[in-house]
């Protein structure tokens, strides 16, 4: 079972927000002590992202980013499907802002059961030198590793101007934080399984239809980044599948898809998948399809993966 509900943060000092978006190990960050609540450690994660945050506003954004970055990290990159590793992010990201000043919000987030992996979503604003705003939304998987928590996919989308409320959304938790596995054996097991969830998504919305597939493979509480006309997230497989199934036929699906990468926690409870969507028939244009990763959740290690943000 996970907990939701929400609670006001404050925002630390500007000397915090440096220290914890170092590149280094500034911090003690390596594990999260079982003796913190699921909320207080998703409250760290939190913090991370928004001084990340501070940092970008104050020192560009390309220095704010970089040093949440993991070197491995997977970026979505629209008609060129995946920025694959910090530098070819970095450099996507220089392309599209150039010297333009970077502000971003978190909004809510989640956590795995070994406090290891969590995801924080929000609203992103690019300033422009020429002054015009460029209104976006996020989305972020963290890994929490030697050197603290790095972000190791990272997506970003255009949405209209207009007003979006930055209290935080109810958090996906755990009940309480437990160990870290440290079989390999175990992660690789929940990994396995996490793909064939994936795959089976994809097969049952090829027999029932997008739509359907997206409520039954989702929750009430699962939020999608919406398209270019929703200045907000989209809350909850229902209304997530009236927004994917638009142009879709009844039964059956135009598109299906596959998992080419994934991450899981070790608590086998959170975990990213991370591939290409593909048209059933050949587009005309030639074009590769387009790339999509999406977090998923469960409420134990022996409970169905359901989707939660993506």
């Amino acid at each position: 079972m996970f907990v939701m509900f929400m609670k006001p943060r404050v925002l630390p000092s500007i000397v915090g927000l440096l220290l914890l978006c170092a590149p280094g190990p500034a911090r003690a960050q390596g594990r999260a002590s079982t003796a913190l609540t699921p909320q207080a450690a998703l409250d760290e994660l939190l913090a991370v992202d928004r001084e990340c945050a501070a940092t970008s506003a104050t020192q560009g954004l390309v220095v704010g980013l970089s040093r949440m970055l993991a070197d491995d990290v997977v970026m979505p990159i629209p008609g060129k499907l995946f920025a694959e590793g910090k530098a070819a992010a970095i450099e996507a990201l220089r392309g599209g802002a150039g010297e333009a000043q970077v502000e971003w919000t978190p909004v809510g987030g989640g956590l795995s059961a070994d406090g290891q992996h969590g995801f924080t979503l929000g609203f992103v604003t690019i300033r422009p030198p020429d002054g015009v705003r460029v209104p976006l939304k996020y989305l972020a998987y963290w890994v929490r590793r030697s050197e603290g928590w790095r972000v190791v996919a990272y997506k970003r989308a255009r949405r209209p101007e207009g007003a979006v409320s930055l209290e935080l959304m109810p958090a996906a938790l755990p009940t309480r934080l437990v160990p870290p596995a440290s079989d390999p054996a175990v992660v690789a097991g929940f990994t396995s399984s996490l793909d064939e969830a994936e795959r089976a998504f994809s097969a049952e919305a090829q027999r029932i239809g997008l739509g359907p597939a997206f409520v039954k493979y989702g929750t009430a509480d699962a939020v999608n980044m919406g398209g270019a006309n929703n200045p907000g997230f989209v809350i909850g497989a229902e209304n997530i599948a009236r927004t994917v199934s638009v142009g879709q036929p009844a039964t059956g699906s135009t598109l299906s898809w596959a998992p080419d990468r994934v991450i899981a926690a070790s608590s086998g409870d959170l975990g990213v998948t991370i591939g290409v969507i593909h048209p059933n028939a050949p587009p005309q244009d030639g074009s590769q399809g387009f790339p999509f990763f999406t977090i998923w959740r469960r409420a134990s290690p022996n409970a169905p993966w359901r989707y939660i943000a993506e």
